[in-house]
């Protein structure tokens, strides 16, 4: 993990708390770490349901993998040190919507174990709810699937370091959940996260 290097620093408590926010918004904050193959389905199931969400007036906020490394994360590449910078970085900020009881949806590649573990930490360490969805689809759906082309490209050689061809990805050993994409329509993975939400607590 990154070393701190300010020195000091002390955590600033306020006098709103996370219940007196949860309270207030009728819902607790929780990250849903959405991981899986580029072109498995986590963008498109995020997407779906915040707008869920936001029709049954909950609050939730999408943190997407390219929409971040257009902005926080655009100094990092995609060499296995950057990749747990990425993850780390967006652990964080995860962790302050949560804080603030925002659901947040992350959709991240994030191919390592062990990267996702520290993000599960950091929530836990928190008393905050991290939900891991494995959107599991196997390899030769998502390249045939392909929506950015990227798969082609890592096939000629043209990306390096490209998950599940020339980087591997390490599947959840225990998420709390698993949704084959492929063997499900939208609709039907939207009902199966919101009935886990409730069941959490979460709405």
């Amino acid at each position: 993990m990154t070393e701190q290097k300010a020195t000091n620093v002390h955590w600033h408590e306020g006098e709103v708390t996370r219940a007196d926010r949860a309270k207030l918004l009728g819902q607790k904050g929780a990250t849903i770490w959405f991981t899986g193959l580029s072109g498995s389905g986590k963008s498109t199931v995020a997407v779906a349901l915040e707008k869920a969400l936001f029709a049954q007036g909950r609050l939730s906020y999408r943190l997407d993998g390219d929409n971040v490394r257009l902005g926080i994360n655009k100094n990092l590449g995609f060499s296995a040190e950057d990749r747990a910078e990425n993850i780390r970085r967006i652990g964080e900020i995860a962790k302050l919507f949560v804080d603030s009881g925002v659901i947040v949806l992350s959709s991240f590649v994030s191919p390592y174990k062990a990267d996702r573990d520290v993000v599960r930490k950091l929530h836990e360490a928190g008393g905050m709810d991290f939900i891991e969805v494995y959107v599991d689809v196997p390899l030769a759906e998502a390249e045939k699937r392909d929506p950015k082309g990227l798969y082609k490209k890592a096939r000629a050689g043209e990306i390096k370091n490209f998950t599940g061809i020339s980087d591997p990805y390490e599947a959840p050993e225990n998420p709390e959940l698993v949704l084959p994409s492929h063997e499900l329509s939208l609709e039907q993975e939207v009902e199966i996260l919101l009935k886990l939400l409730k069941e959490r607590g979460i709405l």
